[in-house]
């Protein structure tokens, strides 16, 4: 029988404890992050030569040189019999060792699950074109990309190729057949497995980050040349992530990543965590951006873009959302309190205003 590692045990707590982060380094003790409250455990401090043999124990032997190299890496663990499944950042600090892992679901959450809006489902069966997922860290993006990726997977026909760094929610293959590729294991980077995927005859591509301009213009290549492209960005609303996706090219090429910008994307999915009002947890808060013309049209003229918003705003129709319109219907539900509504609120005084013309509040 396998020696129990040093991080099990605490990794275990925070699993029983149905925490989201767990940081370790040496000299604090450890630390979990419970419904976005940092807390920590009944544990003595942990030291730098246990926090050595902590990450030795985990860390792949490839990682192992690379860390030694650059101080940082990342990586995906699993606890025996099924005891939970884990995105681990390893890092140095002072010197010393430090431990972030955040607890992913080991596999996809159905979308009807997540509480999400229904309008996913739709847009998780595009054809082609790009969908954008977007969130601060610590939001849910990759809960809701695996159920996005599950939902496809559930009732049509394809081939998924996912690009991670690393994978964190593992997919079996269901009417779909899904290959994931993690970079630096099965591929060099993202950029790289972009344009291999291309050859590898996939109807839908999952790259898990946007993160530069190469692989931003492969993906909107990929998206332009009839495949479903999804991804993520760390941006805080849908006019913000048109704005990021300009801002990677140099002004010479802006108005011609527009023009693809507006053709290729399908739907922008922003969102924010906001505890409950019953206490148990967090649930998920999202805006809704859906390219209708009026959208591919602000997009590609530069001096419309500040209108995303409001168009959002005006874009019931089309099952489009602002956050502040979704916290204005959690609040009349009941499901999350005011207060905390307006911590993550774009807007905390026109909700408000919002909520006083519904007579929710007076």
């Amino acid at each position: 029988m396998a020696t129990e590692t040093l991080l099990a045990p605490y990794l275990r707590a925070l699993v029983e404890l149905r925490g989201s982060d767990l940081h370790c380094k040496a000299g604090s003790s450890p630390r979990v992050r419970i419904d976005g409250r940092l807390l920590q455990l009944d544990a003595p401090p942990l030291k730098p030569d246990v926090m050595r043999q902590m990450l030795a124990e985990i860390i792949r032997p490839d990682l192992a040189e690379e860390f030694e190299r650059t101080h940082e890496a990342d990586f995906a663990y699993s606890l025996p019999m099924n005891g939970g499944r884990f995105r681990v950042n390893a890092y140095r600090q002072r010197g010393s060792i430090g431990i972030v892992a955040r607890r992913v679901a080991a596999q996809a959450i159905p979308l009807s699950a997540l509480g999400v809006p229904p309008v996913l489902n739709r847009l998780a069966l595009e054809n082609r074109g790009l969908l954008l997922v977007t969130g601060p860290t610590g939001s849910g993006k990759t809960t809701t990309l695996a159920g996005l990726i599950d939902h496809i997977n559930q009732v049509r026909e394809s081939n998924i190729v996912t690009i991670e760094d690393p994978i964190e929610v593992l997919h079996s293959d269901k009417m779909s057949m899904i290959s994931q590729r993690e970079v630096r294991l099965d591929t060099a980077d993202f950029s790289t497995a972009l344009r291999a995927a291309m050859r590898q005859d996939p109807d839908v591509i999952l790259v898990g980050e946007m993160r530069d301009q190469e692989t931003v213009k492969a993906a909107l290549s990929a998206a332009e040349t009839g495949h479903f492209v999804m991804s993520t960005l760390h941006t805080i609303d849908a006019a913000e992530t048109i704005s990021r996706i300009i801002d990677f090219f140099p002004p010479h090429e802006q108005n011609q990543i527009r023009l693809m910008l507006a053709g290729a994307l399908r739907g922008i999915v922003c969102q924010r965590l906001v505890p409950r009002a019953d206490g148990e947890g967090r649930c998920v808060v999202m805006e809704i951006c859906v390219n209708t013309g009026r959208i591919a049209d602000a997009i590609s003229d530069p001096q419309k873009t500040s209108t995303i918003t409001d168009l959002i705003k005006e874009g019931g129709y089309y099952e489009m959302q602002t956050f502040d319109q979704h916290l204005v219907s959690l609040i009349r539900d009941g499901v999350v309190t005011l207060e905390d509504a307006v911590e993550v609120a774009s807007n905390p005084q026109d909700l408000g205003v919002e909520l006083r013309r519904q007579g929710i509040i007076s």
